[in-house]
């Protein structure tokens, strides 16, 4: 299995390359017969790498220490489960597990949307075979997974034990699902610029994948802090470092083009905007593949220098340029006649935040990649640390809250002053309260002052759109409260989605100004004594160590410290803190000591031990640090998580039930139509005046329920 694996790797090198040269040539001869060939070819590709990962995984489980990846990432001691997560600890391996998944999605990509954007396939199955290419031949010239050592020792290094931990067997994977996820959109958007074609069945492929690889992404980076937090030691949830920034950049570039791309299909505007966000959310997918493997940062994350690094930097600036070309080429067929009429209004907000969530990515990103402009320039590498990002991007983050509170209360086109002063009152009504509250507990930092009460600015508006819609629904509809609420998050699930996604980013949000009155102790502690601490919120808690102790596992020597705590005189349990230092077969270190933290998980704060250092057979230095909110961090990134999953849930088809209103007064439903049908209706209607017996008339182009209540929207005849 290890040798097919190995000549299935060439085999998937040439695979790629007839996909991209047979489509290209299909697409630009339109002929059905080459595309055939160029969608078999993918699928092959797909199986060639799909074989060689198997082959390598072979290797691993049986102990093949011949071959590098096996002899650097695995030892015989290394459990079953973290020798298969074993295939991306290293360079070699974790640019296999990213062709393997581009070559899948490449591969699902042709097979799902070839009948619904038919005209564009060759160049989304050549632009894809080409990325494909790319990383197969580089891989198996520059980093081959499979090349084998001079000698054979008779155990491997083992894995680094940082990286055994269960955030690392799902981190790694689903960031990569998201990095590589933005292939499909872009190839997409490459051949629309080719073909020229940006009709409504391009908007909505490109959506589609847009929005599976952020909800990706989403899982990734937030189970990558997790991870971080629990095993760096520290005692935070974010650092800033190279390797977060770099994943954190295509989520903002995508979270934009998802904001955006509602206003081409509502408004027609931004049109080229959308292009040009698709094709920088997939290169910056490329660049955080540069700069993990560049060694930009010191992260486990990044891991070892690849000697592809120099590949992928010339594949980043060749998209860079011929994407340039290709958007200045067709920059006159995306030229939009309809103009922004005022920024009171939903696609001004919308607009706003993205003009926000860019000045974050080029704030990013400029001071991730200083070191290296520094460093070229001057010979020396300086830095941006926590304290720039976090005033910078601090500020940009307040942006966003605010935003988030106005845009669902303003409607599209010129909105009058006294339409949206009036849906203000409740929002305001929760800000001024929450702003008091804060005051009354003592705050006085900016950030903490700023995002609580724009906080609940933002859980106001949003709670007002979906009272207002459920009563909505239940006035035109003998409906029951909770099946009106179900039906309605049914009936547009990309609004309400995006709802419960914002409801997310606030209690991320707030989880981080949080953190902002984190507090931290030192103390050098010996079996039996005990240090006593105030918490942010004026708890007294009190620590007393239960010993220092210390024993071997097969590949690994431990030592751990315990301590019983008691907060105001009740006991919470006890937290216990290691480190951990992996020995070779000759008793030698091979990595640095790894800290496994104790965490005390409240709604309130967590509390967090760091055994520092061991001074003594029962004496050791300890850290202990309280962190107010940070459970809602990651509560926060589950609820953002389970909005994306609501945005790509598929609409049942289901009858649907059109109504038409005479007056006031409920009337019964004149037919029972699907859905298609009424969209259908809507689209040909969409010229006409629609009203809202609500809020009266209210010009929104194929809109089915009104933006500000709910109720569904009649076209006038």
């Amino acid at each position: 299995m290890i040798r097919l694996g190995e000549w299935s790797l060439w085999t998937a090198v040439l695979m790629a390359a007839l996909a991209s040269a047979a489509s290209f040539a299909a697409g630009a001869r339109r002929r059905t017969d080459w595309q055939v060939v160029g969608e078999r070819a993918t699928y092959l590709t797909f199986a060639g790498t799909l074989l060689a990962a198997l082959g390598l995984w072979t290797a691993l489980f049986q102990r093949d220490f011949g071959i590098r990846l096996v002899a650097t990432s695995s030892s015989l001691y290394l459990s079953r489960l973290y020798t298969f997560a074993a295939l991306w600890a290293g360079p070699a391996g974790s640019m296999l597990l990213w062709t393997l998944l581009l070559t899948l999605y490449a591969a699902v990509a042709v097979r799902f949307s070839k009948r619904t954007t038919p005209v564009l396939m060759p160049w989304v199955t050549g632009t894809l075979g080409v990325i494909s290419l790319f990383f197969l031949a580089t891989m198996a010239i520059g980093a081959n997974p499979f090349e084998r050592l001079d000698w054979i020792p008779p155990d491997g290094l083992g894995l680094n034990p940082q990286l055994q931990h269960p955030g690392m067997l799902l981190h790694i994977p689903m960031l990569y699902l998201g990095l590589v996820g933005t292939s499909v959109p872009y190839a997409f958007a490459m051949s629309a610029l080719v073909s020229g074609h940006f009709d409504a069945d391009w908007i909505a492929a490109v959506r589609r994948w847009i929005t599976l690889s952020w909800f990706f992404l989403t899982i990734g980076i937030v189970l990558g802090m997790w991870w971080s937090s629990v095993t760096a030691g520290w005692g935070g949830v974010w650092a800033w470092d190279a390797a977060e920034n770099a994943s954190l950049l295509p989520w903002l570039s995508a979270t934009a083009f998802l904001h955006a791309i509602v206003v081409q299909e509502r408004r027609g505007m931004l049109r080229a905007w959308n292009v040009t966000l698709v094709v920088a959310t997939f290169l910056l997918s490329m660049l955080c593949v540069w700069i993990l493997r560049s060694g930009v940062s010191a992260s486990v994350r990044v891991g070892a220098l690849s000697p592809v690094a120099g590949w992928m930097l010339v594949f980043c600036l060749a998209a860079t340029l011929l994407s340039a070309f290709l958007v200045h080429l067709r920059i006159g067929n995306l030229r939009s006649s309809v103009e922004l009429e005022s920024m009171r209004s939903r696609e001004g907000a919308l607009l706003s935040t993205n003009a926000v969530l860019i000045a974050v990515v080029i704030a990013t990103l400029w001071g991730t990649l200083f070191p290296l402009v520094s460093h070229a320039v001057q010979g020396e590498g300086a830095l941006f640390g926590p304290p720039f990002f976090n005033a910078v991007n601090g500020a940009f983050g307040i942006g966003l809250l605010a935003l988030i509170g106005i845009g669902p209360v303003l409607n599209w086109g010129n909105d009058p002053r006294a339409a949206w002063r009036r849906a203000f009152v409740w929002p305001l009504l929760a800000g001024g309260v929450a702003f008091a509250f804060v005051l009354a507990l003592g705050v006085r930092h900016w950030f903490a002052l700023a995002t609580y009460p724009l906080t609940g600015v933002a859980v106001g508006t949003i709670t007002q759109a979906f009272v207002t819609g459920v009563a909505a629904r239940r006035r035109t509809h003998t409906e029951g409260l909770l099946v009106a609420a179900w039906r309605l998050v049914g009936s547009d699930r990309r609004r309400y989605g995006g709802y419960v996604i914002h409801v997310g980013v606030l209690a991320l949000l707030c989880g981080l100004a949080g953190l902002t009155f984190s507090g931290e102790h030192r103390a050098v502690l010996s079996t039996g004594e005990s240090v006593a601490a105030i918490d942010p919120f004026g708890h007294e808690w009190t620590f007393a160590s239960q010993g220092v102790s210390s024993f071997d596992q097969p590949d690994r020597g431990v030592v751990a410290i315990s301590l019983a705590v008691r907060r105001d005189g009740q006991s919470m349990g006890l937290l216990t803190s290691e480190q951990q230092q992996q020995f070779d077969e000759r008793g030698e270190p091979t990595f640095e000591p790894v800290t496994r933290i104790g965490v005390l998980m409240r709604p309130t704060q967590d509390v967090t031990l760091v055994l520092t250092s061991r001074i003594d057979k029962d004496v050791a230095a300890v850290q202990i640090h309280f962190n107010p909110l940070a459970s809602w961090v990651w509560f926060g990134g589950l609820v953002m998580a389970l909005g994306g999953l609501l945005m790509m849930w598929p609409r049942a088809h289901q009858p649907a039930q059109v109504w038409r209103r005479e007056d006031a007064a409920n009337t019964p439903p004149r037919a029972t139509v699907s859905d298609d049908e009424v969209e259908a209706a809507i689209r040909r209607a969409r010229d006409t005046q629609k009203s809202c017996i609500d809020c009266g008339p209210r010009p929104e182009p194929d809109a089915i329920y009104c933006s500000n209540c709910g109720v569904l929207l009649v076209a006038e005849r």
